[in-house]
C-alpha cells in the first residue's frame, strides 16, 4: 500500500509542487519529510497488527497475555510519539517562521481584492492597476473550445522581479479572499479592515498562476491570478513604460475633454467595458439576476436621471455589491459605459454621454466637499 502511495505521490499530477521559490521547495521537503514518517508509522502499525493477528489467531491455540497498567507500555507509547512529533515540529517551525519573515523587502505591492478582481499597487513607485480575469464570455457559456489556462488568464497580471524579496499587503474592499500560487507557496487571506503579510523571491522567469482560493461569491471561480517574473532588468524596463504610459493617459484624458466623441466609438468602448466590469452582475443581456442584481433593461436608473446613473457608477451604493468604479475607469471608459447602457436592450434613450459631462460630475464634487 505504501509503495503504491509513494508512487503517487511523486507523480507531479498528485503531489505538491516544488515551486520556483526556495520557500516553496522548503514547503514541498517539509511535506516528503511528514510523509515518509507517516508512512513508516503506517508500516509499523499495520506490520505488527497483521503479524499479531497471524500468529496469535485462535486456530492456533495462543491464549491472551493478562496484564494490568503496564507502567513500561505507558512510558513507551507516551514518549515514542512525544519524539516523533518534535521530529516534525522543529523542521515545520523553522519553514513557518521563514514564511512569516518579510523583512527587509525589495519591493512591496499592495494587493486588494473585491467581487471579483484584483488591485496591485506598487507602493513607491506611483503605478497600479487592476487585473480582471479575460478568458472569452464565450468559452464559459461553452459556445467556443476552451482554451489552455482557461479561468487562469487576466488582462493585466502582476509584474515582479526574480532574485528580489517582494513584500505583498494584502487586503479587502468587500468580502474575504484570498490570494493564492501554487508555484510561491503563498496562500494569504484578504480580509476587508485588516493588511496581512506575505512575501516572495522568485528564482526562475516565467508565467505563474493562481486563483483566490476563498469562497467570496458568485463568480469566485472567475478571478483569477497571474503573476509574471522578469529578470531585474526587464522588470525595470517594465516600470519605467508603466510610468510614461500613466503619463500619456493623464495626458490624453485632459485632451478628451475638449473633444466630442461619436455615438459609435463611445458605444464600443461601453460594450467592452460593460462585458469585463459589469456583465458578471447585471449579464449581458442586462437582465440581472432576479433578486440579486437588478436588470438594466428598461431600469428607470438607467433611463431617467443622468446625473444619479454617473453617480452610482463612480461612487458606487454602499451597502450593496455596487463598487464605485471611479478609480478603476478611465473618463472615456465611463461616459462609454453609460452610453452603452442607456442605448441598449431597448433602452433608447438616444443619449451620448462625452467626457467632460465626467468631469464637471467630478469638479462639481469637489467643490461640494469645499
Amino acid at each position: 500500500m505504501c509503495l503504491l502511495v509513494s508512487t503517487l505521490v511523486f507523480a507531479s499530477d498528485y503531489n505538491m509542487r516544488t515551486g520556483v521559490t526556495d520557500i516553496s521547495n522548503q514547503v514541498y521537503q517539509l511535506h516528503m519529510t511528514i510523509f515518509w514518517i507517516c508512512c513508516v508509522i503506517g508500516l509499523i502499525v499495520f506490520s505488527v497488527m497483521f503479524w499479531a493477528l497471524i500468529h496469535h489467531r485462535r486456530s492456533k491455540g495462543a491464549e491472551p497475555a493478562q496484564f494490568h497498567e503496564s507502567t513500561k507500555v505507558e512510558i513507551l507509547w507516551t514518549a515514542i510519539p512525544f519524539l516523533i512529533l518534535v521530529a516534525m515540529a522543529v523542521p515545520a517551525t523553522k519553514t513557518l517562521i521563514a514564511m512569516e519573515d518579510t523583512d527587509k523587502a525589495d519591493l512591496t505591492i499592495k494587493v486588494t481584492g473585491s467581487q471579483w478582481k484584483w488591485h496591485y499597487e506598487y507602493l513607491g513607485h506611483d503605478v497600479d492597476f487592476y487585473s480582471l480575469m479575460s478568458t472569452p464570455r464565450a468559452q464559459i457559456d461553452n459556445m467556443e473550445s476552451k482554451t489552455e489556462n482557461y479561468l487562469l488568464e487576466v488582462d493585466k497580471p502582476l509584474v515582479i522581479p526574480t532574485g528580489k524579496k517582494v513584500r505583498f499587503l494584502l487586503t479587502s474592499d468587500d468580502v474575504i479572499h484570498s490570494w493564492w500560487v501554487p508555484d510561491f507557496a503563498v496562500k494569504k487571506d484578504a480580509n476587508p479592515g485588516f493588511i496581512n503579510e506575505a512575501w516572495t523571491n522568485v528564482n526562475e522567469p516565467g508565467t505563474y498562476r493562481g486563483q483566490c482560493a476563498e469562497l467570496c461569491g458568485k463568480d469566485h471561480g472567475f478571478m483569477p491570478v497571474v503573476v509574471e517574473a522578469k529578470p531585474e532588468a526587464e522588470f525595470q524596463s517594465w516600470l519605467a513604460n508603466e510610468k510614461a504610459q500613466r503619463a500619456l493617459a493623464a495626458q490624453q484624458e485632459a485632451a478628451l475633454l475638449d473633444q466630442t466623441l461619436s455615438k459609435e466609438e463611445l458605444m464600443a468602448t461601453g460594450e467592452r467595458v460593460y462585458m469585463a466590469y459589469c456583465a458578471a452582475c447585471h449579464q449581458p443581456t442586462g437582465l440581472g439576476l432576479q433578486g440579486v442584481f437588478p436588470a438594466l433593461k428598461g431600469s428607470a436608473m438607467v433611463t431617467g436621471d443622468l446625473q444619479a446613473h454617473i453617480a452610482i457608477i463612480m461612487d458606487g451604493r454602499p451597502g450593496t455589491a455596487m463598487q464605485a468604479f471611479a478609480k478603476q475607469l478611465s473618463l472615456k471608459e465611463v461616459a462609454g459605459v453609460i452610453t452603452y447602457k442607456r442605448n441598449s436592450w431597448g433602452n433608447d434613450t438616444g443619449e451620448v454621454i462625452q467626457p467632460s459631462q465626467i468631469q464637471a460630475y467630478l469638479d462639481g464634487k469637489q467643490e461640494e466637499a469645499k
